[in-house]
């Protein structure tokens, strides 16, 4: 496998937490976003979207965050990372749309970029990161105290936990308050003391820049 990622992009974020929860290796190869090498046409032969992460397996490269992590599920089915009632699945998948629907594509390098070209300044931009943060933790929050166990859905890691921890993550970087959101901050603070999910870290990645 090889996982085309950026350090603290969100979308490799997840992936790694997935494949290190799944005890699954693979060759790291860094997109230098800041740099627009993701804009270039080598990486855009691997993907047309010029997007992070892509997967390579065995020449047979994968996009889309959510859909590798189905994949992955489907091939690598221990440990599951998704329930086995049909119900409690939907509810993770529910929370995992919920941060890969409603929050992060807002707020993503090509939007805060597009904001910029807009004249938007700083404040305003970290403002509209706030908003739809807020927007989908509000959501998320009854769910997690509800349904949570530890973890954001159960006593295990799910795919729920792959897309929280980054979104936690983003959410600091930006200064965003998390004081009304107090089952969603435990959650992410007991997911990081699993080994796989803390050695994800954007800041322990090769190309990290801290």
């Amino acid at each position: 496998m090889k996982l085309y990622s950026a350090w603290r992009a969100s979308g490799p974020y997840r992936l790694r937490i997935a494949l290190a929860l799944k005890g699954l290796s693979y060759d790291y190869i860094p997109v230098d976003l800041a740099a627009g090498e993701q804009r270039g046409e080598a990486y855009g032969a691997i993907n047309a979207q010029h997007l992070v992460p892509a997967l390579d397996v065995d020449g047979e490269v994968m996009t889309q965050t959510l859909s590798i992590l189905e994949w992955l599920e489907e091939t690598h089915p221990e440990p599951a990372l998704l329930p086995k009632d049909p119900l409690d699945r939907q509810r993770v998948r529910a929370m995992c749309d919920i941060v890969a629907c409603d929050i992060h594509p807002l707020n993503n390098l090509r939007v805060l970029k597009a904001l910029s070209a807009m004249g938007i300044a700083e404040d305003g931009r970290n403002s509209w990161v706030a908003r739809w943060i807020d927007e989908g933790f509000a959501a998320l929050e009854p769910m997690i105290a509800r349904h949570g166990a530890g973890y954001a859905f159960g006593e295990t890691p799910t795919m729920a936990d792959c897309l929280l921890v980054p979104q936690i993550y983003n959410a600091n970087r930006f200064g965003v308050d998390l004081s009304p959101y107090p089952a969603l901050v435990a959650a992410g603070e007991y997911a990081l003391k699993h080994p796989a999910i803390a050695g994800a870290h954007p800041n322990l990645q090769p190309d990290a820049k801290v």
